[in-house]
């Protein structure tokens, strides 16, 4: 059996997925291109809600006493159309009149009346209204959290959940795929992702990885994954397995894994095969020397020595004596191609140091460009993806393969993914690992698939990225701004909402008309998806608003407190620094929240029973200052000087039920992932850029970046001989105009005049 239907559904049958998830009896299809619901049951199919959920229920032992059942199965027919409050609380009390000594609805054990009535009561928001924020129906609330309790409930929900989240992304696939791969047939293509195991995967690298996986899925292919472990100077085993983490981040997981070193004898043979044949010989050139005659067409000495000379070369190259170091082995293409990569590559060398695979056996091994379209072959890869940077050693790969007598294989390349501000050479960034600029190779500032993802990119707006860019060649480097609006277009619609007050200058307001103790009130965590969850608000006759806030408030000025109400600021006492240090308003809960300009976010005062959490606010820059590194910059000169910036603040209890990893927002400052818990026992969040251009530019060279060791500017909104001191969201700012005061100077379009003030 199965269920199909859309998440758009309406009203949704939150009966039918409910009593499906419970008794594991049958698979739940989202399809966003259906209408309504439906059960595929024994060749025959059903389409209303509380038939299928009868069904169901027959099928599970679920159906209980049928005659009372029933009654219910009407009931809950009539839960939508009641309109009027006195219609909808007689409902109410009947019910919990019914549960104050009952369970479930119908005997001792759930049974179908109870995922009905539940599922009714879900699609009718007057119904939950009064039941949430009421205190007469305690046996009723009891009932419906416990239902709402149950494991399977709660997969359920959340399959729900992630069904409207991958909905809410763009299934637009770019014109260029459609396109798709040539000599392609179904179930016959076979692509690879050959990462080399000597660091931590990059952005760069998921492009080739998604891409990969995406033309694998598309023909009902495989993938392979292939450790392209040829140079042991670099590589090493733990890489291999934190490079299978990496993709697992991104949701990629190969038909099977491989490496290089898996064909190191038959690639030897190879090697023997194309110096009998002729078309490769050994050189003991120097190697600027070879680089040299390379760029000017010069042939090597040894281009034509005999057959006999080169394999016995190649012999001592394996035994890796000193003579043997001396040597490599060439491919003889060409000496002048106008392509200089088939200008006798060097296809064989020696390297004394143990392989992390097979140990002391080998002291000579294949280039990348020799043992790559050996391997493709070998394995069955029809397609080879490369990016568009191994254009000119496409001819190169082609003649190996031809040179050799092998199966041919298919190139598809794509341009080089890269952004400004942005570094993606190893190289580099083990330089700022290694000289402590950042935390690791997950620090939220690399652009390692870790730091990417630790920073709040999900793999849903990654793929619709990289699928966006398509097949194009142009080399250029992108900014940050779209792949971070896509991503956001991804966590809005599922990202709960909370509260947070930055902790510096934080003022308390009193609230006249406030509850005289405090109360609680349950609330959505998200107002356009209910499926979110619900969180506990406090309200009290005491709240902390933040100084930015406080000290915007004119006298007499009515503003919005969000999901309580309008409120009018009657006085406001300001300290010796011009900061607002109290506030008292009127509750004016009748007033037009529409018609005010500000609606603010305020936490309850705390107290033991509500006490607020203690958090901290992370947001970046960019690591370097200049936009697109050189090779000859130096990268010191371009480090940026603060690329951290840390603000406390407190927030609602309702955070400390999250767990690493969790995407939310703060209300009024941005979108964050939960980071964990610190050493003093904070929360951390890090901020996520939402690919606006204010938040995405450089911060570097602007003024206002404070190092940590700057003495600590006064505060925001104090008053000095030199005027006001502007400040931003994350951290302080200095004066535009200087720190001399200002001197009105008076003139006119025909002479200067006299100042009026002196």
């Amino acid at each position: 059996m199965s269920i199909t239907l859309s998440t758009k559904t309406s009203p949704f049958p939150y009966a039918s997925i409910a009593i499906a998830t419970y008794t594991q009896k049958v698979d739940i299809n989202y399809d966003e291109s259906v209408d309504g619901v439906t059960l595929d049951f024994e060749g025959s199919q059903i389409s209303a809600n509380d038939e299928i959920v009868a069904v169901l229920a027959n099928a599970g032992g679920l159906a209980g006493d049928s005659v009372k059942t029933a009654v219910y199965f009407e009931l809950a027919k009539t839960v939508p159309t009641l309109t009027a409050i006195p219609d909808i609380l007689a409902l109410l009390d009947s019910l919990d009149n019914h549960l104050a000594y009952r369970t479930f609805l119908v005997g001792h054990d759930i049974t179908a009346a109870d995922f009905i009535i539940w599922g009714s009561i879900k699609v009718a928001p007057k119904f939950i209204g009064f039941l949430k924020n009421g205190q007469q129906h305690v046996h009723l609330l009891r009932w419906m959290s416990h239902i709402e309790s149950l494991e399977s409930i709660q997969a359920a929900l959340a399959s729900l959940t992630a069904a409207k989240a991958n909905k809410a992304r763009s299934n637009k696939t770019a014109a260029g795929f459609a396109l798709g791969l040539q000599n392609a047939k179904e179930g016959q293509v076979v692509t690879r992702f050959p990462p080399e195991p000597s660091g931590y995967l990059h952005i760069g690298h998921a492009k080739a990885a998604m891409l990969n996986q995406y033309f694998a899925k598309m023909y009902n292919g495989k993938m392979i994954i292939r450790f392209d472990d040829t140079n042991p100077t670099k590589e090493r085993a733990e890489f291999e397995e934190t490079i299978l983490q990496d993709l697992e981040l991104l949701n990629i997981r190969g038909d099977k894994i491989t490496h290089t070193s898996d064909y190191f004898d038959q690639i030897y043979e190879l090697a023997i095969q194309i110096i009998k044949s002729g078309k490769a010989y050994a050189d003991d050139t120097e190697q600027l020397q070879m680089r040299e005659e390379r760029g000017k067409g010069v042939a090597s000495a040894h281009r034509d020595d005999s057959i006999e000379d080169n394999l016995r070369h190649l012999e001592e190259m394996k035994t890796g004596s000193p003579e043997g170091v001396r040597w490599c082995i060439r491919a003889k293409i060409s000496v002048d191609n106008q392509n200089k990569a088939l200008r006798d590559p060097v296809i064989y060398r020696c390297n004394l140091i143990p392989h992390h695979r097979t140990g002391d056996k080998w002291k000579i091994y294949p280039t990348y460009d020799f043992a790559c379209p050996i391997v493709d072959s070998l394995e069955g890869v029809s397609h080879a993806l490369r990016t568009n940077e191994y254009r000119e050693r496409n001819a190169q790969y082609q003649w190996m393969i031809k040179a050799l007598g092998m199966r041919g294989v298919d190139i598809w390349d794509f341009s080089r993914l890269s952004f400004i501000y942005t570094l993606l050479s190893k190289r580099k960034l083990h330089w700022f690992v290694d000289n402590g600029i950042v935390g690791g190779w997950d620090d939220p500032r690399f652009p390692t698939i870790r730091g990417i993802r630790r920073r709040g990119l999900t793999v849903d707006a990654l793929s619709q990225f990289m699928l966006a860019q398509g097949p194009s060649q142009a080399i250029v480097s992108l900014e940050w701004d779209m792949i971070w609006a896509i991503n956001k277009k991804v966590i809005d619609p599922v990202a709960p909402r909370f509260w947070a007050i930055v902790k510096q200058n934080s003022v308390f307001v009193t609230i006249n008309g406030g509850p005289s103790a405090p109360e609680v009130k349950t609330l959505p965590r998200h107002k356009k998806n209910s499926d979110v969850g619900e969180k506990r608000t406090i309200f009290t006759s005491t709240i902390l608003v933040e100084q930015e806030d406080a000290i915007s408030f004119d006298d007499q000025e009515e503003i919005t407190l969000m999901d309580w109400g309008n409120a009018i600021v009657r006085s406001k006492t300001t300290g010796p620094s011009g900061d607002v240090t109290s506030l008292t308003m009127d509750l004016h809960i009748e007033g037009d929240f529409r018609k005010t300009k500000k609606k603010i976010t305020w936490l309850a005062q705390p107290s033991n029973d509500y006490p607020l959490v203690d958090v901290t606010l992370l947001d970046y820059d960019y690591l370097i200052t200049k936009k697109k590194l050189e090779e000859t910059d130096d990268i010191k000169d371009f480090v940026t000087p603060v690329s951290e910036f840390r603000e406390e603040a407190f927030a609602d209890a309702n955070v400390s039920t999250l767990t690493k990893g969790d995407i939310i927002q703060f209300e009024r400052k941005g979108y964050f992932i939960f980071d964990g818990t610190a050493e003093d026992g904070k929360l951390e969040f890090i901020r996520i850029p939402d690919g606006r251009a204010a938040n995405l530019a450089s911060k570097a060279g602007k003024p206002g970046v404070v190092t940590v060791e700057a003495p600590v500017p006064p505060p925001s909104g104090t008053t000095t001989d030199a005027g006001p001191v502007p400040s931003s969201a994350m951290y302080k700012v200095e004066k535009i105009y200087g720190e001399e005061p200002m001197k009105p100077v008076s003139t006119t379009k025909m002479y200067t005049v006299a100042n009026v003030y002196e």
